[in-house]
């Protein structure tokens, strides 16, 4: 392998762990770990000053160098991404909307071991009552908890928002 070869590879390898780094610090930040997202920083800071350096003076000809840095940026914005979703635990808050207002369902979701809370919605100009299904549901039986929702519901309304943290209440259901 040529010096041109060996210096896009380096570059690309380097960029999608810097990436990477960079994507799950954030993640940490966002989660509120504040201390372990300081020393991710660092790590990746220190990699992203490295490598610049180097294609910055390196022999390889630009458009190659520009090809491995772009490249390893986006690769290492998904690597990021899949590393943060098996590395951060956390819940979500998942807001169900649904047409059928039957004790039924409600029922099969508790029988499932979801806490759920439940509100009835008033009527629109375009729908009649609906009721919104609250969850806490951890991140990973999210699929299964909206699978459960979608066989109970096909046409129900289903938004997942991240939680930071929450406090008091009945959380069930633990992986």
């Amino acid at each position: 392998m040529g010096p041109v070869l060996l210096s896009c590879i380096k570059i690309f390898l380097c960029r999608i762990m810097d990436v990477s780094l960079g994507t799950f610090r954030t993640m940490l930040t966002v989660k509120g770990r504040n201390q372990l997202a300081a020393l991710v920083g660092f790590c990746e800071v220190f990699l992203w000053y490295v490598i610049v350096r180097d294609a910055l003076t390196g022999d390889a000809p630009v458009l190659a160098t520009a090809i491995a840095y772009a490249g390893g940026y986006a690769t290492g914005t998904f690597v990021g991404g899949m590393i943060s979703s098996k590395l951060i635990k956390g819940h979500v808050a998942v807001h169900v909307i649904t047409s059928r207002q039957d004790p039924a369902m409600l029922s099969a979701i508790r029988q499932a071991g979801y806490a759920i809370t439940v509100l009835e919605t008033m009527s629109s100009e375009y729908a009649g009552a609906k009721y919104m299904i609250i969850a806490d549901v951890d991140k990973s039986l999210l699929k299964e908890y909206e699978a459960l929702v979608k066989s109970l519901d096909k046409d129900a309304f289903i938004l997942d928002i991240e939680t930071k943290n929450y406090m008091g209440g009945y959380v069930a259901r633990k992986k």
